[in-house]
């Protein structure tokens, strides 16, 4: 990226972000028919919004240097899966799962890989399902596969994480022990309400007469 003639790279950078940018649309317009049909069949939203975001040139740069690679277009491309990133906001843990076998049976999208951190939650205690994908973007010269990363968490994790975001943002990710020893446990009370919550859920439908839908039933 540095060392690319100016105008090259201001080329190569714009043709790059726009395939990261339609990617993000073609992901957006496919999880929003998703959530659709699911109301429409099943009379339930299992999500509550979806938060999009591409990476500044300047959070590119920095990952890629902290990751001990040289800041290029070809790093870039080749080494970071997140520069596009989609985050899916559930009302439940079930939930989460549902959502991402719906997206992982899209003829047109290709999953990666997973990094399930809900069943394998972080040392200090982030919880959140992780999938990086492949979507064509369709141009006039043919379809380019575009890496696209999705995260799934509930309304729970993500008010923790946003949180702690923020905290680790003003200690520059080193924090005091004793305040990871408190993020760690605020963790442990969050998950502790997702559970709480799905079982007041489950026992409200139970009482209504209704089921929640499971992936294998679609």
């Amino acid at each position: 990226m540095a060392n690319a003639p100016k105008n090259n790279q201001i080329d190569q950078w714009r043709s790059i972000m726009f395939l990261y940018e339609s990617a993000l649309k073609e992901i957006n317009t496919k999880i929003e028919i998703i959530n659709n049909e699911f109301v429409q069949i099943n009379n339930y939203n299992p999500i509550e919004h979806v938060k999009s975001r591409l990476k500044t040139p300047e959070s590119i740069v920095k990952k890629l240097k902290r990751s001990g690679y040289e800041a290029t277009i070809d790093n870039m491309v080749d080494r970071l899966n997140d520069i596009a990133g989609i985050r899916v906001i559930c009302s439940f843990r079930p939930d989460i799962y549902l959502i991402a076998d719906m997206i992982s049976r899209q003829k047109d999208i290709t999953v990666l890989f997973v990094k399930d951190y809900i069943s394998n939650p972080k040392p200090n205690g982030y919880r959140s399902y992780h999938m990086v994908v492949t979507i064509p973007v369709y141009l006039s010269t043919g379809p380019v596969e575009t890496k696209v990363e999705i995260q799934i968490r509930t309304i729970a994790m993500d008010f923790w994480a946003s949180l702690e975001h923020k905290i680790y943002y003003k200690f520059e990710g080193d924090a005091p022990e004793n305040l990871q020893q408190e993020l760690k446990a605020c963790a442990d009370m969050v998950d502790m309400l997702d559970a709480k919550m799905f079982s007041l859920n489950e026992r409200i439908l139970l009482a209504s007469g209704q089921e929640r839908t499971k992936p294998d039933q679609e």
